[in-house]
């Protein structure tokens, strides 16, 4: 799916589980080496390791990084080792993924004084909308993402929906939709494009962690006129499929991978 023979790895940001681990399977079905960042304890570090091996049973190389994928000293470290790999196998960034999900979960302002903090404010949008622009500097700047490339990023419908204690999220999704609009007109004269992906409901450990979950998978369930949820495996198999060089015109949009959710009343 490139435009040479050179090694191609992809970077998936939040590589350990969800949608970051199901494109990772998916992206080394189609030969994609796979650079991966996560951040796990160590009750959920097996998920990482699973993760790893399974890639490495597909026949491609596979390297994960247990880091901070928002601190900026980490994130060098990170970019230096894959400048390292690409010298030494002569190899290209065609993917990178920005699947982070960690964030504050608090009201705005409900008036008791527990609202969402300042220092949680700027934390939740750096970690989920900034660093897509960090990483993607780093990137190009470095010339390990060249032409052809593609970039994606993980939103949600709650960019333009509320829910209860999701606000400081859902200004992280619109920013971060913003951010995949500018990136995709700066990018386009390099022939990099860059796109958000906006999941259905999906039942991730992120979404386990939303105050009124319950609800939102009732009301998917209700409405689905085959009774499942969106599968990490759904969205994976078409993030794969938009590498395809065919598609290289497809930029700053924001693609629904829902199976029709959000089209039923």
């Amino acid at each position: 799916m490139g435009t040479d023979d050179r090694p191609r790895w992809a970077l998936i940001l939040g590589a350990s589980s969800g949608f970051g681990a199901a494109t990772a399977l998916a992206l080394a079905d189609d030969g994609f080496n796979i650079f991966g960042v996560h951040l796990d304890r160590r009750s959920t570090l097996h998920l990482a390791q699973e993760t790893v091996a399974a890639v490495e049973a597909k026949g491609v190389q596979c390297r994960f990084f247990n880091t901070n994928a928002a601190d900026a000293g980490k994130r060098a470290t990170v970019l230096d080792a894959l400048e390292a790999q690409l010298a030494e196998d002569g190899g290209t960034v065609v993917v990178l993924l920005h699947s982070l999900a960690f964030g504050t979960l608090v009201p705005l302002a409900r008036g008791d004084g527990r609202n969402v903090t300042q220092k949680q404010m700027d934390m939740t949008l750096d970690v989920m909308a900034h660093s897509l622009v960090y990483w993607t500097q780093g990137l190009i700047e470095r010339g390990m993402m060249v032409r052809g490339g593609r970039i994606f990023a993980m939103t949600s419908t709650g960019s333009r929906q509320v829910s209860p204690s999701y606000g400081v999220v859902s200004a992280a999704k619109s920013a971060l939709e913003a951010h995949c609009r500018q990136l995709a007109y700066e990018l386009l004269p390099l022939g990099i494009t860059a796109n958000a992906i906006c999941a259905g409901v999906t039942k991730t450990a992120a979404l386990l962690k939303i105050p009124g979950h319950e609800v939102l998978i009732a009301k998917s369930l209700a409405k689905s006129p085959i009774d499942r949820l969106t599968e990490p495996e759904d969205v994976a198999g078409a993030v794969a499929a938009l590498c395809d060089p065919r598609l290289h015109w497809m930029t700053g949009n924001v693609l629904g991978i829902h199976g029709g959710e959000e089209i039923i009343g």
